[in-house]
């Protein structure tokens, strides 16, 4: 049975979140289908869903989670290797509110569960409700029959962090110190959180991300780390790209920084597209639970969203000149995987890319 643990944190039960590039056993996935925000009734990200999803099952096992109304349709959308569980959600961003998962030294599994209020609650979230999202760690933690750590005082998303697994938690400030999160703690206290719950000892901070507007900045579009003491960080010297102040930022930011371990990190550089990628003037709801996608607006078509997978790395394109160019700058970093690129301009019109809306639950041994 699977208990919620309120009264003790993961570094004080030796647990702590391993890097993407460590190995995994699943990735879980949400079926989407909101039509006030995805166009065109949702079809259109089905089917890019459904790419990415097959993608990364040439790699490892897919969990796709979907509500009971789509079940049929997901169901048939997708090969038998994938699995497909009935589950009520509001949207379908499983990097945000699903389990942030745990190890020990011993093979154990836990996971962080925290609490998820639509990238700000009544502040500046970007949809009401969000009470099934925020049962969805809980949820999977149960079906896996793993402990989890409920973080009732504290707002957290996985797309707003990165860790190398060995100490170091990457972040923006302007997500973690947004009005809507957390705004009785100081960047202090949050640091200390981010330490105590996912067992690190340094908290690097980038100062802006990308997308002030739909997640207020989330680290997984501008930097990540692909292996202890390394950074990849988007870049561009086109002084009109919308990105280009965040990207130089970041980079420079992050090339002064060292992790946990003392090394100073070797940042390399991810292009951003040849274009804008902007809404066209597609037909989705207009509802009073969520914001308004109105045609032109700026999507966040970033290459640095791809998911690091066993053997391989599932990485965004866009139909953009440059496509190919960071596909290759991307393979190069992971001599050792194969880099796949999926076409998922459909998912960032929705608001994120391939990160976003997957999560990835670790591999664990129990031998060790």
């Amino acid at each position: 049975m699977a208990k919620r643990i309120t009264d003790s944190t993961p570094k004080t039960d030796g647990f702590r979140m391993p890097a993407e590039f460590e190995p995994q056993d699943k990735i879980w996935m949400i079926w989407p289908e909101r039509t006030d925000n995805w166009r065109d009734g949702a079809k259109p990200a089905q089917q890019a869903y459904a790419m990415v999803a097959k993608a990364i099952s040439a790699f490892e096992p897919v969990n796709m989670l979907v509500s009971s109304a789509q079940y049929a349709n997901c169901r048939n959308q997708l090969p038998p290797e994938i699995t497909v569980i009935e589950m009520s959600t509001n949207d379908a961003w499983a990097r945000d509110c699903g389990p942030s998962f745990l190890v020990n030294d011993h093979g154990d599994l836990r996971a962080c569960d925290w609490t998820f209020n639509a990238w700000g609650g009544l502040t500046d979230g970007l949809y009401f409700p969000w009470d099934k999202d925020d049962m969805v760690a809980r949820k999977i933690c149960e079906l896996e029959h793993v402990d989890s750590y409920r973080t009732n005082d504290f707002v957290l998303e996985g797309g707003s962090f990165h860790v190398d697994g060995e100490g170091t938690v990457l972040t923006t400030e302007m997500c973690l110190l947004s009005a809507g999160r957390n705004p009785s703690l100081s960047k202090g206290e949050i640091e200390q959180k981010l330490c105590e719950y996912l067992n690190c000892s340094k908290v690097l901070w980038l100062k802006d991300g990308i997308d002030p507007d739909e997640t207020n900045g989330h680290i997984d579009d501008v930097a990540c780390f692909i292996r202890p003491g390394e950074a990849a960080c988007i870049y561009t010297e086109d002084k009109s790209h919308p990105f280009y102040r965040q990207s130089q930022d970041a980079y420079h930011r992050l090339l002064k920084m060292t992790d946990a371990k003392g090394r100073k990190l070797k940042v390399h550089k991810i292009c951003c597209t040849k274009e804008p990628v902007r809404l066209g003037n597609f037909m989705i709801d207009k509802t009073s639970d969520s914001i308004g996608r109105p045609a032109g607006e700026l999507c966040i078509a970033s290459y640095l969203n791809f998911l690091i997978v066993n053997g391989g790395v599932i990485v965004p394109q866009y139909d953009d000149a440059n496509d190919a160019l960071a596909l290759e700058q991307i393979q190069s970093l992971f001599p050792d995987r194969k880099a796949v690129g999926v076409m998922t301009r459909e998912i960032v019109y929705g608001g994120g890319n391939i990160h976003c809306i997957t999560q990835q639950q670790p591999a664990i041994s129990s031998d060790i």
